[in-house]
């Protein structure tokens, strides 16, 4: 992050703490309809189309790390096989045999040569093409080159691995758009993953994301952790193309070593992510990525989850922990003491989501007015209607597009008032 950058977000912070109402030009809000939570059309619209048309992190290099090596990955509802080539590059397929529609991969992770089929013995090669049958002589005239597996769009950021299921729309780097850049300074492309797993909720799924998409909460369900160590009145949001979001909050004292992500704690030295800048090293800095991200990064290492539907009313949050090489051998011991802090803090946003989600489906919930701290969700939704299709959504399902392109980052009407503030002094 740029000197002119941090002092942008130093003159924000200071602005939101000072202000007595939100920005005179953000928009009004409406309700967000309570039905896109537990009405099945929503989440039948939400498969259709949001799932189908995002990019959606599937895997880090770790997990297949030489050619051969293979992941099976099903989270998004698909059977995808995800392979590391020996080109170099990642493959995504179908895990479907192209003969009668068997997997071609039953094993959650492996390394082989060919990808071949248990049910008949169809062997594929690691571009996906049909290198081999049994009985030959049998299909007379079958032609190979038509009966690949099906591949599935795959591209890299850094060691992470995204799959998008639509041969439509922009590629990673035009979704990611500014924050690609924003990103390089955590070193995606030398991070490594240090453990991963996944948590059952009992809510649906943005109920869960959505906890940890605003700060309006934290001093109510974190008084003891990440308030501790975040300014929430000095918190500055931001808005992307493509529904993704921004927050950036100082800690209380503006130093270094306030929070858990700090450098030294109990005289525990850590290794760090050489270049993070003043504010990655004293701030929660934490982006959402449409549709189902969200990355609190730091100094030290970071967390990323992921959230996925497991039916209206049920979710799955997968968490991966990265962090800076360390060279051979385990991780160093003091990644136990983070991630035991860490699931801490996500046990507070996600044991309430079960109470959220039995009040939400009562006749008393009809929809949810949203604050200026919590116009992320609001502009996520936003998002999600325009990929969705407004026309697709019955009337009572959908979100007024209210938050227009002068929100839209580089923009920021937000500097307009102080620039005009300090102008008047």
């Amino acid at each position: 992050m740029q000197p002119a950058d941090v002092a942008t977000l130093r003159a924000l912070m200071e602005y939101e703490a000072s202000r007595k109402a939100p920005p005179a030009s953000f928009p009004a809000m409406p309700d967000i309809p309570g039905g896109r939570y537990t009405d099945p059309r929503f989440d039948q619209l939400e498969h259709e189309h949001l799932w189908r048309k995002s990019w959606l992190l599937a895997g880090h290099m770790d997990e297949i790390p030489r050619a051969g090596s293979f992941k099976l990955w099903e989270m998004a509802g698909q059977p995808i096989v995800l392979v590391h080539a020996r080109s170099g590059e990642v493959n995504a397929f179908y895990n479907t045999c192209s003969h009668r529609g068997a997997p071609v991969v039953t094993k959650p992770s492996g390394r082989s040569a060919r990808l071949t089929c248990k049910y008949h013995g169809w062997s594929y090669d690691d571009e996906g093409q049909l290198k081999s049958i049994r009985d030959p002589e049998d299909f007379e005239g079958l032609d190979f080159s038509c009966r690949a597996l099906r591949k599935v769009r795959c591209e890299r950021f850094g060691k992470l691995i995204f799959v998008n299921f639509s041969a439509d729309g922009p590629d990673l780097a035009e979704w990611l758009g500014p924050i690609a850049d924003e990103f390089a300074e955590f070193r995606f492309d030398q991070i490594r993953l240090i453990d991963q797993f996944v948590w059952d909720l009992d809510c649906n799924w943005k109920i869960a994301m959505e906890a940890n998409m605003e700060v309006y909460h934290v001093p109510n369900i974190h008084p003891t952790t990440v308030a501790v160590g975040l300014d929430h009145r000095r918190n500055v949001n931001s808005f992307y193309r493509h529904g993704h979001g921004r927050m950036v909050a100082p800690g209380w004292d503006n130093s270094e070593g306030s929070s858990y992500r700090a450098a030294n704690v109990d005289g525990i030295s850590k290794i760090e992510i050489p270049g993070i800048s003043e504010i990655g090293r004293t701030c929660t800095q934490s982006y959402n990525l449409f549709p189902n991200w969200v990355s609190p990064l730091g100094p030290t290492g970071y967390f990323v989850l992921n959230f996925w539907p497991n039916g209206p009313t049920r979710s799955k949050m997968e968490v991966r922990w990265f962090g800076p090489d360390w060279g051979e051998g385990p991780p160093p011991e003091y990644w136990e003491t983070t991630m035991r802090y860490l699931d801490s803090v996500l046990l507070e946003d996600t044991e309430f989501g079960k109470w959220i989600q039995k009040s939400q489906e009562s006749y008393g919930f009809e929809g949810m007015p949203l604050s200026y701290q919590e116009a992320r969700i609001y502009h996520w939704h936003q998002s999600a209607d325009a990929i969705i299709g407004p026309e697709n959504i019955p009337p009572e399902l959908r979100v007024a597009p209210v938050l227009g392109e002068e929100w839209i980052m580089p923009n920021d009407p937000r500097l307009d008032e102080i620039a005009m503030s300090e102008a008047a002094e």
